[in-house]
């Protein structure tokens, strides 16, 4: 996992923002926002990522102009289109489909439940600096740790001065 102080690697990628395809630039949100939160997961649909995206929602992370949130899986653009309408997920939804994000922030699973080359689920946070002041992933996907990675990140952006609520991350939802 990448270290907590590194320079966060750039990237651009496809993804489903505003009910359309576009490609994300990470440039663009670094540079005009306080934060950024990267929410990786292997898959769409995955419950306990499913938990803390839809936690993420819930909490208004998406609505306030300092903070930038994007989700990242492992599945296909087309597959980011039916989990953004079925969750109503306001945040962008990158399609890291053969792990090349997640490999640059050395957040790779080399498997998982039958598949190669997916991101963990992890949760990141970055400054306007382009610092990682934030990382933290669970061994298994489907691990339910309380408090969630995605709760834990509230702490540092509060520190980068975003104004935040907790998200409150509920594994048993109808996920």
């Amino acid at each position: 996992m990448i270290d907590v102080g590194a320079t966060a690697p750039d990237f651009a990628a496809p993804a489903v923002a505003d009910g359309r395809a576009t490609e994300l630039a990470l440039y663009r949100l670094v540079e005009s926002h306080r934060a950024v939160v990267l929410s990786f997961a292997p898959a769409n649909f995955v419950p306990t990522s499913t938990a803390a995206f839809a936690a993420v929602r819930d909490a208004g992370w998406h609505d306030g102009d300092d903070l930038a949130v994007v989700a990242l899986t492992g599945d296909s653009l087309y597959a980011g289109f039916a989990y953004v309408d079925r969750f109503d997920l306001p945040f962008p939804v990158v399609s890291d489909f053969h792990g090349g994000v997640a490999d640059s922030y050395d957040l790779l699973a080399e498997s998982w439940e039958g598949h190669s080359d997916i991101p963990r689920r992890a949760t990141v946070v970055l400054d306007d600096e382009w610092r990682v002041r934030f990382a933290e992933a669970t061994t298994d996907a489907l691990d339910r740790p309380a408090p969630a990675p995605v709760e834990n990140a509230t702490a540092t952006l509060r520190d980068l001065g975003v104004d935040v609520d907790r998200p409150r991350v509920n594994y048993d939802g109808p996920w």
